[in-house]
């Protein structure tokens, strides 16, 4: 039996029967020369923000999508029919079948968390180019991904708005090009509470028989049903996210780290606190006081009161308050400056335009996977720190805590098998 009437044929509800693909396939243009895109993963984000800008883009078509819950799946093909005008979008409930499709150029990955690192791996393996919603899991999936997509000539581009987004680009370019003088202080604001959305029960329940729950679990620990559980709600449980820190800390902490010069590389030391729920499933910090050092002597704050981002030079300051806000200044002087790059080039870009542009022309991505790694380690990081509840010390060279065996523990996590990242990758 080949690779494809396998997964057509095995039940996908059996963990037991689950595997990866292994085969190469070409990367082959569609029609008219587009880019073919698959989407993994049709939830809020998926169809909200990356669906509805593929469909803006005349050089790209998408062809397939892939949803473990069937209503969400249905949802975006009644989107992608009527915006085509066709009947032509094929469905997938098992994402490794979507991987199988030679005329499918590129994924796009807006699933939760814990399962970004493993798809974008078997999409490249399959020959896809990627652009996958952010953070990593964990410390060690980042530096994982950043390593196999090294060994694949294929695009790999995060799927995060901010460096399209003139306030913030604005003022990495203020601060990287001296406009500030010498960088002192960084603030960095996020929300606090969970924000709860559709069925926030998390008592035990049925399957719903149009949900493949196990498929969703996927390497994440085995945990009985629950509508609180799933979809947005996931962010909230550690077993999928790490809460608003990694969540809106990708956004926020990414700026910071452009502006430090600091998004290949990244802090030295962290401690704080932070407060989460005492019970119940949701267990990620929703309060947190961080602090953090770099090895530039460039201190960043972090905490739960609020959007803001906030850089302080021994010349003056700059400051966005609230989401994607006109940008603030120590003087009106500043706010006049035109940076090196024309902004109005970047402004007219968002993460999807530059995705397809490189999968077709060629080129780096604006925000590549190291930086987005590099990113999620300082959320991760901070969520270590307040476990622990002491100061670490942190080698951004060898990405390991200095003389914490502890601490270093945390890095990874078991995955659930056979969904872990060594079968992946060894068979």
């Amino acid at each position: 039996m080949n690779r494809r009437n396998f997964i057509k044929n095995a039940s996908i509800a059996s963990v037991g029967a689950a595997t990866f693909p292994t085969i190469i396939t070409s990367c082959v243009k569609g029609a008219n020369d587009k880019v073919n895109i698959g989407m993994i993963g049709t939830g809020d984000h998926g169809i909200m923000r990356n669906l509805k800008n593929y469909l803006k883009i005349d050089n790209c078509r998408v062809v397939a999508i892939c949803d473990v819950d069937k209503t969400r799946m249905n949802k975006a093909k009644g989107i992608i029919n009527n915006h085509y005008q066709s009947d032509d979008v094929r469905l997938y409930d098992d994402f490794r079948e979507l991987l199988l499709q030679k005329d499918i150029d590129a994924v796009q990955i807006s699933t939760p968390d814990h399962w970004h690192v493993h798809m974008a791996i078997a999409a490249m393996q399959a020959g896809k180019h990627v652009c996958s919603e952010k953070p990593t899991l964990t410390i060690q999936q980042g530096r994982i991904l950043v390593d196999q997509i090294k060994k694949h000539n294929l695009i790999f581009q995060t799927s995060l708005e901010d460096r399209y987004l003139e306030p913030y680009y604005r003022m990495a370019k203020l601060v990287r090009e001296g406009h500030i003088g010498t960088l002192k202080k960084m603030r960095v604001g996020l929300p606090g509470q969970y924000k709860i959305r559709y069925d926030a029960n998390t008592e035990t329940a049925p399957i719903p028989d149009y949900f493949n729950y196990d498929m969703w679990l996927g390497p994440a620990p085995d945990a009985p049903y629950s509508p609180g559980r799933c979809h947005w709600n996931f962010r909230w449980i550690n077993d999928y996210s790490g809460g608003n820190l990694t969540d809106w800390g990708a956004h926020l902490i990414d700026t910071a780290q452009l502006c430090n010069n600091a998004e290949i590389w990244g802090p030295t030391e962290v401690e704080g606190v932070g407060k989460r729920p005492d019970s119940g499933i949701y267990n990620a910090f929703y309060e947190y006081d961080l602090k953090y050092k770099y090895a530039n002597g460039v201190e960043m704050d972090i905490h739960s009161k609020g959007v803001e981002i906030y850089c302080e030079g021994s010349n003056g300051w700059l400051h966005s308050k609230g989401w994607n806000k006109k940008l603030q200044a120590s003087s009106e002087d500043l706010l006049h400056i035109k940076p090196g790059e024309e902004i109005r080039a970047v402004r007219e870009l968002n993460e999807h335009v530059d995705f397809v542009n490189c999968v077709k022309n060629g080129g780096k991505p604006k925000h590549a996977a190291e930086d987005m790694h590099r990113t999620a380690t300082v959320s991760h990081m901070g969520n270590i720190a307040m476990n622990l509840e002491r100061k670490l010390q942190w080698d951004p060279a060898k990405e390991m805590f200095i003389g914490d065996d502890e601490a270093n523990a945390m890095r990874s996590r078991p995955e659930r098998a056979p969904w872990t990242l060594d079968k992946l990758m060894n068979g």
